[in-house]
């Protein structure tokens, strides 16, 4: 057997030595200049505004603002758009010169699509091709969504404006450009509404899209079994021949119908959660650690992976909840009395 030797530290490729330039020139850039000092921004539960008058009303939900989450998942169907239409290309290509090979970023992705599909048939079985664009285009949504938080200028580039209590100094920079600087004020400050927030840390997303999910898994219901797939929420065959069973049937068919709506609140809130936290984990160590850029950066690898992680799951639960639907309820046939 050959034996392999350890290359000396010095001997590196020509891109580990440039990833350790930038991280020194980080360090001394942010730990020499209070321009660059990471400035923790405001930590807020609702999305900002980005208009000051509203752009239509509607009765029930009142006012409709355009928000700096609604850029971000802008910017993520955008993504998506490009990303399928150079995927497409990319098998257009490989289909005429005969390699039936796809490589690099639209490679990465119909081995992505091919292990989703995978466990889409592996569990709907026959119903994979129904259930599979759902599955499909919810994990790759999230996932965008969720890595918004990745890319630089989100959360840090923005409108300043007064704050109402505290808030930081600010340094002009020139070209009606300014910045915050690590200086807290008590009266008269200033605070950062990005122009770009991550949009699975706005309730009204994880909302919308848990919503999209229960009711996409009611319309599979529907489509394998008609109206009979209600009967599985009021369970009334049996409430007059075997009157105790019967009741029993009943009440569970009731626990289905709570167990439906609680998808809605464990869909919207698990997303919202990890997301959020990890925002603010950013937000925290890039203050705290921002002068020794290889620690913060360790944590933006930790929320590419917990991104990953989240679309599975989100996108995993509604193709498993889906399957489950288009199954039969598991009702035994009745037997005659002998």
């Amino acid at each position: 057997m050959e034996q392999t030797t350890k290359k000396p530290f010095w001997r590196w490729g020509v891109n580990r030595w440039i990833v350790l330039a930038l991280l020194l020139a980080g360090f001394f850039v942010v730990g020499t200049s209070t321009l660059t000092t990471p400035v923790r921004p405001n930590i807020l539960l609702p999305a900002e505004h980005l208009t000051s008058q509203p752009l239509f009303s509607l009765p029930v939900t009142g006012d409709f603002y355009f928000t700096n989450t609604m850029v971000t998942v802008l910017l993520a169907d955008v993504l998506l758009i490009i990303l399928a239409f150079f995927f497409n290309r990319a098998i257009k290509r490989a289909i005429v010169d005969g390699s039936l090979v796809i490589k690099g970023i639209p490679g990465a992705v119909e081995a992505l699509l091919e292990y989703l599909y995978n466990m889409t048939e592996s569990t709907a079985g026959k119903w994979a091709k129904t259930i599979f664009p759902w599955f499909g285009s919810i994990t790759l949504l999230v996932l965008f969504a969720n890595w918004m938080e990745l890319i630089p200028g989100v959360d840090s580039v923005g409108l300043l404006e007064k704050a109402e209590h505290g808030g930081y100094a600010i340094q002009n920079l020139g070209a009606n450009l300014a910045t915050l600087i690590r200086t807290p004020v008590t009266e008269g400050g200033y605070e950062l509404i990005p122009f770009a927030r991550v949009v699975s840390t706005d309730l009204n997303f994880t909302l919308a899209l848990a919503l999209m999910a229960v009711v996409a898994v009611q319309i599979m219901g529907i489509r394998a079994h008609g109206m009979s797939y209600f009967s599985k929420f009021f369970f009334v065959k049996t409430l007059f021949k075997k009157p105790i069973f019967g009741a029993i049937d009943f009440l569970v068919g009731l626990l289905e119908l709570v167990s439906e709506f609680s998808k809605i609140l464990s869909f919207t809130f698990r997303l919202f959660g990890n997301i959020f936290a990890g925002s603010v984990i950013l937000f925290v160590m890039g203050v705290l650690l921002g002068k020794f850029i290889l620690v913060p950066t360790i944590f933006y690898m930790l929320e590419f992976f917990v991104g990953i992680i989240q679309a599975l799951v989100f996108g995993l639960l509604t193709m498993t909840f889906m399957a489950q639907a288009v199954q039969g309820h598991g009702e035994a046939p009745e037997k005659n009395a002998a």
